[in-house]
């Protein structure tokens, strides 16, 4: 056995179904989006756009010098249409997929290093390295394309033939020469358009990229400020991120992936019960939430997208829990909410 395989074999047992290898080259997808930076469609995540992130992009072995292979890991998350609403009548939120769990911004690290630990009990010396999972100035999607793990979608997912798009992905830069995979070179969106017709507020744009302006998980997750009110109506019930342009794609009707425990869902967490979530105190929130990705949120963040979806839901019932609302400290909360109140109010007198 090779010790690429080795490896591949290592992070298949730890969680990663999919393994490839590719070379630190120059990205050819940096035009695209240095021109998606240039046009503002990052929104308010000027971390990306910085002079540093720029620059660190145009080479991986600006990251890490010794760079001379990298390797990219894709582990599973659960298919969102795996679980119903459970709260009888009352209106409920959904949660993207992936968060349905433990943050995999903590989880992850530990099954990297130990990866890293293994091929160094392998080589036997120790291997210059640096690892990533959503975190890094790398373009990780075409990473992926070029170590055979699948093709970006015209939703942005990667997308892979016979496990679909229900993936995170991370990398690991290796000061280690291993033998780079074929690149996956087909393109099987074909003239299918489902996810940019599904898209409540058509933020998939021609080329391969999103509006983030526009798009629900930015919207619920990074946005920070008060939700545009043009966009608050298209949001449903989305409470943090969106799996719609993923949920609509042929390629995840017919995957089957084995599902990591730190990835099984919360019973509570896949579909909130709203009129619960919208009186979280912040000792409450944090203890809910805790080791998930949706305390990123924060609680004002949080109920600030169930006051919407609440709003949304067009729920009579929901009208106590929303005038208790503008009594909440936080003034994003109170807004949302007396917008909630006033769109159920309005379609109850209409």
């Amino acid at each position: 056995m090779t010790l690429k395989q080795a490896i591949k074999d290592h992070a298949r047992w730890l969680g990663f179904p999919l393994a490839g290898v590719t070379t630190p080259e120059q990205p050819s997808h940096l035009p695209i989006y240095n021109g998606w930076l240039d046009s503002e469609c990052h929104g308010s995540m000027h971390y990306l756009a910085n002079e540093r992130a720029r620059t660190l992009r145009t080479d991986p072995c600006l990251i890490l010098p010794e760079c001379e292979s990298i390797l990219v890991l894709a582990a599973p998350y659960s298919d969102p249409a795996s679980v119903e609403a459970t709260n009888g009548s009352e209106p409920t939120g959904r949660i993207a997929a992936y968060a349905w769990n433990e943050d995999y911004h903590t989880t992850f690290p530990v099954m990297l290093k130990n990866i890293v630990m293994f091929i160094e009990e392998q080589v036997g010396y120790s291997v210059p390295n640096r690892y990533y999972t959503d975190t890094g100035p790398i373009l990780e999607r075409e990473l992926a394309q070029r170590a055979g793990l699948g093709w970006i979608g015209k939703n942005t997912c990667l997308i892979n033939p016979k496990h679909g798009s229900y993936f995170l992905l991370s990398e690991i830069l290796l000061g280690l020469d291993l033998e780079p995979e074929l690149p996956f070179t087909n393109d099987h969106c074909g003239t299918c358009t489902r996810c940019v017709e599904a898209c409540p507020t058509e933020c998939i744009l021609p080329n391969r990229t999103i509006d983030a302006r526009r798009c629900i998980s930015y919207l619920t997750i990074e946005f920070k400020d008060d939700i545009p009110r043009n966009i608050r109506p298209l949001m449903g019930n989305w409470v943090f991120g969106c799996d719609i342009c993923q949920m609509v794609c042929p390629w995840n009707r017919f995957s089957t992936k084995k599902i990591t425990d730190s990835f099984s869902p919360r019973p509570d967490v896949p579909t909130p019960n709203l009129i619960q979530e919208l009186g979280l105190n912040p000792d409450a929130f944090n203890r809910k939430f805790k080791g998930s990705p949706v305390k990123r949120t924060k609680r004002r963040g949080y109920l600030r997208n169930v006051a919407i979806a609440l709003g949304n839901s067009q729920d009579s019932n929901a009208l106590r829990v929303l005038n208790n609302a503008q009594e909440d400290p936080d003034t994003m909360v109170r807004k949302h909410a007396h917008w909630a109140r006033d769109k159920i109010r309005f379609q109850d007198e209409s």
